[in-house]
């Protein structure tokens, strides 16, 4: 049994946590945070969907507390080439279904599973200072969240890294008082997801969501290319101010869904962010002014955009892979260079993938994505389609839950097209061509004021 110490009580440290408890090691967790505090002084950190194999891990550990919350089907995304005009819809049906529940209501009730299940938690600040003392009384210190002194201490890794600045400014808001079912969007799923991307402007994306008071609601963003039409949130001071942002711009943007926006309030007086970050990797190990060394877990070692819901996801396949260190480690000796390994296993394995999945989303569009866009066009989500369109919208939507199955497909034209022959019989061509007439056909019916009829669930709306 090893004694290990985890900074931080969000989801990464109080899974890690629990983990290691169901291992039977001795572990405290610090955190600036009390159970209460994390209902009632602290907005969201994010939208924290959580896809099918990551709520396996919670099932594994036995806190998994909202299974039928509400249950998400599937994804509905809308590529936009110019503002105010649908070029392609994809919807895909997931395998697994996925939960976004509110981080804040999960870490209160973890905290509360982790201390009935033997560890003990320590609500105070920690610093470098108090940091040196946690570790040297340690056999192994994990660090899952800091202040910027302790962040400090994690240098970026520059060879793993693909960005030096925030790619986009953010504002998140968690509203209610909109539908939560969006079939009479034509949407065949009761929950879905809905991004709709911008080839200019950026994103725009709504998850269905369980609020930390208990019923169904919609985690939202926008994600705004910094200095284009959607960065429009610097001068907000509150969650009301970004609201009525928000819904000019649907109003003007995406007229689409602002019939299901145009009434909605914001769902706690703190269910609000806006800001930026660098999505970046940090190398994994940290050493304080004594040459202790301590490890990052989760945002601290590897932080994503939010783009495509990556984020709590790629927290969950490192704890994965770093229990499963753990517990092999029958020494109990957790040197630097046995974290950097661990690590290291992290990122060959899934952690890469899931990088170059995200940041796919960030960048234009490459010839392979698009030829499995195009491929797909007619994707119509419903559970009782196997055609080849919606095979291929499948996969793509259940590349979020597992980045390793399909990015490569969207990153290297020979793939793609090795891919579209393989569930197709040989039609890769074919289908090409025959989806690029109707998509150009329902751009000349925009064009003209008529809505996109050849693709029967694609309807503009006033």
């Amino acid at each position: 049994m090893s004694k290990i110490s985890i900074i931080g009580s969000g989801v990464s440290g109080l899974l890690t946590g629990l983990g290691l408890l169901k291992q039977g090691h001795d572990v405290t967790i610090y955190s600036a945070l009390s159970a209460d505090d994390w209902l009632t002084k602290v907005p969201p950190t994010g939208t924290a969907c959580r896809f099918g194999t990551s709520l396996d891990l919670e099932r594994s550990l036995g806190v998994n507390h909202w299974e039928d919350s509400t249950p998400i089907e599937g994804i509905h995304l809308t590529f936009c080439p110019k503002m105010g005009r649908q070029l392609i819809d994809l919807m895909g049906r997931l395998d697994k279904k996925a939960l976004a529940i509110d981080v804040r209501l999960q870490s209160h009730r973890w905290t509360h599973d982790f201390e009935e299940r033997g560890g003990r938690v320590h609500v105070e600040s920690v610093d470098v200072p108090r940091l040196e003392e946690i570790a040297a009384s340690s056999d192994l210190t994990l660090v899952a969240a800091g202040k910027s002194d302790i962040g400090k201490i994690f240098e970026v890794d520059k060879s793993r890294s693909v960005y030096d600045k925030p790619q986009r400014n953010l504002a998140m808001f968690v509203i209610k008082n909109v539908d939560m079912d969006r079939s009479n969007d034509g949407v065949p799923f009761e929950y879905g997801i809905k991004f709709n991307f911008f080839a200019t402007a950026g994103e725009q994306f709504s998850i269905p969501y369980w609020h930390k008071d208990g019923y169904q609601c919609w985690n939202a963003l926008f994600e705004a290319r910094p200095g284009g039409i959607f960065d429009k949130f610097d001068d907000c001071k509150t969650g009301e101010e970004v609201l009525v942002r928000v819904k000019e711009l649907f109003k003007q943007y995406i007229p689409w869904d602002y019939a299901w926006i145009k009434n909605a309030e914001l769902a706690d007086p703190k269910g609000w962010l806006k800001g930026s970050f660098t999505p970046c990797f940090k190398k994994p190990v940290g050493t304080l002014p004594s040459g202790a060394k301590v490890m990052a877990v989760g945002d601290m070692a590897n932080s994503l955009d939010p783009i495509g819901g990556q984020g709590a996801n790629n927290c969950y396949r490192q704890i994965r892979v770093l229990l499963d260190a753990v517990e092999n480690n029958t020494a109990g000796q957790y040197s630097e260079e046995w974290m950097n390994a661990t690590f290291d296993h992290f990122y060959e394995t899934i952690g890469k993938d899931t990088n170059a999945f995200n940041n796919l989303l960030l960048e234009e569009i490459t010839p392979a994505a698009q030829r499995i866009l195009i491929s797909q066009y007619g994707s119509d989500g419903r559970a009782d389609n196997h055609s080849v369109h919606q095979r291929v919208a499948n996969a793509f939507v259940d590349n979020f839950d597992d980045p390793t199955t399909f990015t490569s497909q969207m990153l290297v034209p020979e793939k793609a097209l090795a891919f579209m022959n393989e569930v197709s019989g040989g039609k890769a061509g074919r289908i090409d061509i025959a989806n690029k007439l109707k998509i150009g056909k329902g751009q000349i019916r925009q064009l003209i004021g008529l809505p996109r009829s050849d693709h029967p669930l694609a309807r503009m709306r006033p």
